[in-house]
């Protein structure tokens, strides 16, 4: 499995992904630069993931510039080839503004900046990231964002349960999933969602914040190792 980071103007979490990619899952891993037009440099990489920060300082709402980014019609090219496309906290963002995830993200319902472990429960097996997942153990995985409240109409929400492309919801440490466990005021707890075809996820906790035993933390490092063990399937 090979991975290509993307990286915007303001990304601040893109060192941190490459490292884990790189150096703790041992797998090649190319960055990719907000200006980057050649598919062939990104169909090179299995998994594009698109990091947290602050694109292009987070004007207007959150992704809505980046989504215009050069390399964003070529990442979208790449998510209809079928290659993985995975965004984490602002990657999730620009990935609804790209309309390749739908729904919203939403300003944080305290109208403030949330930084802390927070526990999730994968909710389905189906998917690249959450197939080594168990569905009963919830998962410590730390959240940093101001407008993380996810948010979609009925009629989508709907969708997202049909088609079981609900990733992970926010819970408690015992995998309660209710109002007090719920950080950001998101619908239904939602903390990340796929696409219906199951190859772009998108998830507002940081799994690259909880990869070593140096953090300990590596809660995180499940999901890339789901990724990566499983990538044979």
């Amino acid at each position: 499995m090979k991975f290509g980071v993307v990286i915007f103007p303001g990304s601040n979490c893109d060192q941190d992904m490459i490292h884990v990619c790189r150096e703790v899952m041992q797998s090649e891993t190319r960055i990719l630069w907000h200006k980057d037009t050649s598919l062939q440099d990104l169909t090179s990489s299995d998994c594009i993931i698109i990091p947290g920060g602050f694109s292009y300082g987070d004007y207007l709402r959150c992704g809505a510039i980046a989504r215009f980014s050069p390399i964003m019609e070529k990442v979208i090219e790449h998510a209809s080839n079928g290659g993985y496309v995975w965004g984490v906290c602002n990657g999730f963002q620009i990935l609804c503004e790209s309309h390749l995830l739908p729904g919203a993200l939403l300003q944080n319902q305290n109208q403030s900046f949330i930084c802390q472990n927070q526990y999730i429960l994968p909710f389905t097996n189906n998917t690249m990231i959450t197939r080594g997942l168990d569905l009963k153990d919830p998962l410590n995985v730390p959240i940093a964002h101001g407008e993380g409240r996810f948010y979609a109409s009925l009629e989508v929400l709907n969708e997202l349960k049909r088609n079981d492309q609900i990733l992970f919801k926010y819970c408690d440490a015992d995998g309660n999933i209710n109002d007090s466990s719920n950080p950001n005021g998101s619908i239904e707890n939602i903390a990340g969602i796929c696409n219906t075809n199951r190859n772009v996820f998108g998830m507002m906790p940081h799994p690259e914040r909880a990869s070593e035993e140096v953090l300990k933390n590596t809660d995180g490092r499940k999901l890339f190792e789901s990724l990566l063990n499983l990538a044979h399937i």
